[in-house]
């Protein structure tokens, strides 16, 4: 009774003054340090159990112990566990084996935690979703997606959270046709009205650029949960989308929810992708005053780029230098962003001065800094920070955009050489380039920060992954369906301008969805309003 209402010390102190326990009361008191987090108590009372010797062990203990394990990833006990199970002829247990197998995964050993999963004998509900859960968690999204084909395959009984770990996968590689197969599934099995599955189709809609979807499932859910409201808000919050999100938190106060830390952090990162400073500032502090929410990192990281977007750099600079907490690597890169937007030459080298030591191995930085120098022509500076990135282990995410077309996913890279048709898009792309030279489109030469002349620039400029992957979409789909671009990188100027103006020439909405947010395409105009 005192375990089940949180009250650890309460059960502890009846547990010490039993003259006799048995298995049930050791593997209680063991449940609930698991539950309230206390690893080492957990532990500790194991041993203490291993050593009375009174009561022998089960499955349940050990499937409580390798939880508690996966609360601080205590990988080295894990696999102390790991043996003890071996050992004892547990290994093959269903719950033994899905405690294993989650905890490997939590900790980021996935490979172990793939070969625990393999050779069970016997699998539960539980155990297939514990992987699929257990690949998303580490970023192996075709992986979980691959598996979870497979559950369906053999039949096996769908459960609401290997459905939304699924759907989470399908959100983030951006696979929409995946996506909708998926919500249809759901439809049919009745497990479409469930508010976590539908919390998670709700985000894989806004996430594929489908805001429209996500907030027709959405508007027809009767009961919704803060769960909900804040993924919508947040899906809002992505399409820049500032009036809805502000419309929907007050809606969601009308309807008796309380907004919490991730519903503010959702409406501070709308204000900064729209440049509203004062809304920014008032938001923050009703955060504190009205809904007694302190400020987090998150926060603060929302109200640096609030004002570093606008221009504010000093008054961001500020704010680093005066908050709570030590400021983290998103911060000083969002500082950093915000510098090359406004030429800071000043405020750049103080934040590329802190993520060279708190990212020794990001290269994005060292470029970042370099191409702040190079829009002020200062090539020395250029040189000095490539030389300085070359001899670094520092390593540049290279940029790709990826489109989908006919269930299957195509990408693309700067200088395309490999896909099975990019002779023809490369003729496409000429001759659309000319079409839109005539409207008006100049490239935008200065978002190339080489040392070469213009006419290198604009050819360089032409052949980005986006322009690819949008001259592709032309050949593949039929006239008038929108075209939904993802990108790994920030959007260029040069690419945003193209987008704006192809999207008149050619009358398509085109989305793309870049590394911070989704830019909406119409008749010559971005959603974003040139400001991101």
């Amino acid at each position: 009774m005192y375990s089940k209402c949180g009250l650890v010390d309460n059960a502890r102190k009846v547990f010490d003054e039993m003259p006799q326990r048995s298995i049930v009361s050791w593997n209680t008191m063991i449940g609930s340090y698991t539950k309230d987090g206390q690893t080492q108590q957990a532990l500790a009372l194991f041993m203490d159990m291993q050593r009375d010797g009174n009561s022998p062990f089960n499955e349940f203990t050990v499937s409580n112990v390798l939880c508690a394990c996966s609360i601080k990833c205590n990988v080295f006990e894990c696999k102390q566990l790991h043996g003890f199970a071996i050992k004892a002829a547990m290994d093959w247990n269903v719950f033994v084996g899905t405690a294993l197998l989650d905890v490997y995964a939590k900790c980021g050993l996935i490979k172990e935690a793939s070969m625990v999963f393999e050779c069970m004998p016997e699998r539960s509900d539980v155990t297939w979703s514990s992987m699929v859960a257990g690949f998303v968690q580490n970023e192996l999204y075709e992986e979980a997606l691959l598996l979870f084909r497979r559950a369906q395959v053999m039949r096996l009984e769908i459960n609401q959270f290997m459905v939304s770990s699924v759907i989470s996968a399908c959100a983030c590689l951006a696979v929409l046709i995946e996506g909708k197969q998926l919500h249809a599934v759901m439809s049919k099995t009745g497990l479409g009205s469930n508010l976590f599955v539908v919390a998670s189709l709700t985000d894989m809609y806004a996430k594929c650029g489908s805001i429209g979807e996500a907030y027709d499932l959405f508007s027809g859910i009767e009961g919704k949960n803060v769960v909900l409201w804040n993924v919508m808000i947040s899906g809002f919050a992505k399409h820049a989308h500032s009036m809805e999100v502000m419309i929907l938190f007050e809606k969601m106060q009308q309807a008796g929810f309380l907004p919490n830390e991730f519903t503010y952090v959702s409406v501070l990162s709308s204000c900064s992708h729209l440049g509203l400073v004062e809304k920014g500032k008032s938001y923050f502090n009703l955060m504190v005053k009205q809904h007694g929410i302190f400020p987090n990192v998150l926060h603060y990281s929302c109200m640096v780029d609030v004002l570093g977007r606008a221009g504010l750099i000093r008054e961001a600079y500020d704010l680093i230098a005066t908050m709570p907490f030590d400021a983290t690597a998103s911060m000083w890169g969002s500082l950093l962003a915000s510098c090359r937007n406004y030429d800071n030459l000043e405020f750049a080298e103080i934040a590329a001065k802190q993520l060279f030591e708190m990212e020794p191995d990001n290269a994005g930085n060292h470029v970042l800094l370099s191409n702040i120098y190079a829009a002020n022509r200062k090539w020395e500076e250029v040189a000095r920070t490539r030389k300085l990135l070359k001899d670094s282990e520092a390593r540049k995410e290279k940029g790709k955009s990826w489109i989908e077309i006919k269930d299957k996913v195509h990408t693309f890279m700067v200088g395309e050489r490999r896909h099975p048709r990019i002779t023809e898009i490369y003729s496409k792309l000429e001759k659309l380039v000319d079409d839109l030279k005539d409207l008006g489109y100049v490239p935008c030469t200065e978002h190339d920060l080489h040392d070469v002349g213009d006419d290198v620039k604009e050819e360089l400029l032409r052949h980005h992954s986006e322009k690819l992957a949008f001259t592709f979409a032309l050949m593949c789909f039929c006239s008038g369906v929108p075209i939904r671009i993802m990108k790994n990188l920030r959007i260029c100027g040069d690419c945003h301008s193209f987008m704006k103006i192809a999207s008149k020439f050619t009358g398509r909405e085109i989305i793309v969805r870049d590394v911070t947010r989704f830019h909406h395409f119409r008749n010559g105009c971005c959603s974003c309003g040139d400001f991101w």
